[in-house]
C-alpha cells in the first residue's frame, strides 16, 4: 500500500477547494487584463503542496483533523501566491514555452507582462501576511528574499563545473527549501502553536524542501522524458549543474564529463553526458543524500503527538523516496 500524501489529510480537499476560491478572489484587479494574467497559473491547477503543508502544520495537535479555519487558508494562500509568483519569474529568466502544459505567461503575453504579473501576486502575497500578523509579514518578506538569494547563487554557478556541494545546497536552501519551511511555520503560527512544536515543524519544511529538490534534481538526469513529462537532463542543457553531476564531476569519468560540459551542449552531447552520469556512484549517493534529508525531516516530528496530520507528513516522505525509486 502506497503511502498517503498530504493531499489525503482528511478534510484537506474542501481546504484546497476553499484554498482555491481565495486564490482566484485575492488577485483580482480594478484592471481585468492584470486580473486575466494573474489568474492564468493558478486556472491551470498544480498539487498545492505548500498550502496543504500550512493545513496539515495547523493540524499537527489536533487528535482528528478539523475544517481549516480561515486564516489557515489565508496563510496557505500567501504562501502559494509566493511560489506563483516566482514561477512567473522563472519562466521569463529561462525563456520558458509552457508551465503545467498550458503556454506560460511570458510566451502568451510577453516578458513585460510576466514580471509585473509577477510582482502583483508577490504583492497580494505581502497583503495577506501583513493581515495575519508582524511575524508572519516579516517572515514572508525574508522567504521572499531567500527565494531572490537561491536564484541568484544558481545563476552565478551557471555552466561551472567547479561548483562545489557546498554552494548547491545553499542555493536549494534558498530557492526551495525556505518557502516549505515558510508554509509549515506559517500554519504552525496562525494556529498558535507553542513555539517548540513551530520549530520543529519549520524544521520539518526545510528538511523535506531539501529532499525534495535533490530528488526532483536527481529525476532530471534518471528518468525518461516520458515519466518526466518535459525533456530529462534538460538542468544540463540549461548549465545548472546539480548534486549527482557535481559529484561525477570528481568520479572516475570526472575529466570526460568536464570536457563535455562548462558551456552550451547539443542533444548528443546532453545524452551523453546523462549516461556518464547514470553509470557513476554519483547517482547512489544522491539518493543516499535524499534519503538522509528526509530522515531529518521525519526526525522533526518525532516529539508531536500521534495523530492523523502528523502520520500524513510522515507518510509523504515516504512518497517522495517511492516516487525517485518508481523512475528507476
Amino acid at each position: 500500500m502506497s503511502p498517503n500524501s498530504l493531499l489525503d489529510l482528511p478534510g484537506m480537499a474542501d481546504a484546497l477547494a476553499r484554498t482555491e476560491a481565495e486564490l482566484r478572489t485575492v488577485v483580482e484587479s480594478d484592471e481585468p487584463f492584470l486580473t486575466e494574467v494573474a489568474r492564468h497559473l493558478i486556472d491551470a491547477g498544480g498539487k498545492r503542496v505548500r498550502p496543504a503543508l500550512t493545513v496539515t502544520a495547523a493540524q499537527v495537535l489536533n487528535s482528528e483533523p478539523s475544517p481549516a479555519t480561515p486564516d489557515v487558508i489565508r496563510g496557505g494562500v500567501a504562501v502559494e501566491l509566493v511560489h506563483q509568483g516566482s514561477l512567473y519569474h522563472d519562466d521569463v529568466m529561462d525563456a520558458a514555452e509552457t508551465r503545467r502544459t498550458v503556454q506560460s505567461v511570458n510566451a502568451r503575453w510577453g516578458n513585460l507582462e510576466a514580471i509585473l504579473a509577477g510582482d502583483y501576486l508577490l504583492a497580494r502575497a505581502s497583503e495577506i501576511a501583513a493581515d495575519l500578523g508582524p511575524e508572519v509579514a516579516g517572515l514572508l518578506a525574508s522567504t521572499i528574499a531567500s527565494l531572490c538569494e537561491g536564484q541568484v547563487r544558481e545563476l552565478r554557478h551557471a555552466f561551472d563545473v567547479n561548483r562545489s556541494e557546498e554552494a548547491y545546497l545553499t542555493s536549494i536552501t534558498g530557492k526551495t527549501a525556505s518557502l516549505l519551511a515558510t508554509a509549515a511555520r506559517i500554519g504552525a503560527i496562525v494556529a498558535d502553536h507553542p513555539r517548540d512544536v513551530v520549530d520543529s515543524l519549520t524544521s520539518f519544511g526545510h528538511y523535506y524542501g531539501m529532499a525534495f529538490q535533490v530528488v526532483d534534481d536527481l529525476l532530471d538526469v534518471v528518468a525518461t522524458d516520458e515519466w518526466l513529462g518535459k525533456p530529462a537532463g534538460n538542468d544540463l542543457v540549461e548549465g545548472t549543474y546539480t548534486l549527482p553531476v557535481i559529484r561525477a564531476l570528481v568520479g572516475p569519468s570526472g575529466d570526460e564529463l568536464r570536457a563535455l560540459l562548462g558551456g552550451p551542449i547539443d542533444a548528443a552531447t546532453r545524452n551523453r553526458a546523462r549516461d556518464m552520469v547514470q553509470s557513476d556512484e554519483a547517482i547512489n549517493s544522491t539518493r543516499a543524500t535524499a534519503v538522509g534529508f528526509l530522515d531529518q525531516a521525519q526526525g522533526s516530528l518525532e516529539a508531536l503527538p500521534a495523530n492523523p496530520a502528523v502520520s500524513t507528513m510522515q507518510a509523504t516522505c515516504d512518497l517522495l523516496l517511492e516516487r525517485l525509486d518508481g523512475a528507476f
